[in-house]
């Protein structure tokens, strides 16, 4: 199986990291979904990271011509719905589709409405922030990726890889991915929607004790959640989120302290939102995670956002 097509939905501060090198390599086989002004933008102005300027060919949601044989999602959680109608005419029976959405409901979201294709776990480990400018990243990082179990990788796997190895994507397809999934859920849960309701850049997490512990106590909730699902996270797990966290470039900003500062909406509802509807169907208490949902919940409407 071989990759020839691919494109991408969501060409903000993680889309472009990954979709700048599939259009080095691939040329117009490669393509960004978008359609409205987002398409008319893109090909007007396209997009530019650390200074350097992309103009990637862009297919709307309308074309029932251009195909893809790869399509990988990159939106917000609260896009998603949108995003995956957008891709409708671009889907063949065979087409693989691999998510890099944070959290944990995105994978299963998508492959209800293409049960007939592969739909791979996936996730992104990099830095970057969006400025006047364009995309300023500072880490390209890692997509992890794959089948549920890759103890033996699958055909389409195999040619994932291959695609982001060609492209210079560094890649790693992790043995179990729902595990690799709900660690990084764990770590978003707790990073993001703190230094959404306090302000913080990475520093505080180590830099201010109280704000340290409140990272333990959030995530320690997605811990036992994950526990009670059969998933095997423990302290170990929590700890590592921790020190990665604390080892963060110190004026960074998480995604969703970006998110709160600009006036756009956040993914509140698929962090702690899924927290405590996961913690009310496994009987695990969340109060901590039932009180940042309630903040950031306002915070969006003092923002007029809600």
């Amino acid at each position: 199986m071989e990759i020839k097509k691919a494109a991408i939905v969501g060409f903000g501060a993680i889309g472009t990291i990954y979709g700048r090198r599939l259009y080095k390599l691939m040329g117009n086989d490669f393509a960004v979904i978008a359609g409205g002004r987002r398409a008319e933008r893109l090909r007007n102005e396209g997009q530019t990271i650390n200074g350097e300027k992309i103009m990637p060919l862009v297919i709307e949601p309308e074309n029932n011509t251009w195909k893809a044989d790869f399509i990988m999602f990159a939106v917000k959680n609260y896009q998603l719905e949108s995003a995956i109608n957008d891709i409708k005419n671009i889907v063949k029976p065979d087409t693989i589709i691999l998510t890099i959405l944070n959290g944990v409901s995105a994978r299963d979201k998508i492959k209800a409405v293409f049960p007939d294709n592969t739909v791979l776990y996936g996730l992104s480990k990099s830095d970057s922030q969006r400025t006047s400018e364009g995309i300023n990243c500072s880490w390209e990082g890692v997509i992890q990726f794959g089948e549920a179990d890759n103890t033996l990788m699958s055909s389409e796997v195999k040619a994932v890889k291959e695609l982001f190895d060609k492209a210079e994507i560094p890649n790693e397809v992790c043995k179990d991915m729902i595990r690799a999934v709900w660690v990084k859920f764990m770590r978003n849960v707790g990073m993001n929607q703190l230094s959404a309701v306090t302000g913080s850049p990475y520093w505080g997490f180590g830099g201010i004790p109280e704000l340290n512990t409140a990272l333990r106590q959030v995530m320690r909730e997605v811990m036992y959640v994950a526990q009670a699902k059969g998933i095997d996270i423990n302290e170990s797990d929590v700890d590592e989120c921790v020190r990665i966290a604390m080892s963060s470039e110190p004026q960074s900003k998480t995604s969703m302290l970006q998110d709160m500062e600009a006036g756009r909406k956040s993914e509140v509802e698929s962090f702690s939102g899924v927290v405590t509807e996961e913690g009310r169907k496994t009987g695990v208490p969340t109060p901590w995670n039932n009180c940042l949902y309630l903040l950031l919940k306002t915070k969006e409407k003092l923002n007029g956002v809600d």
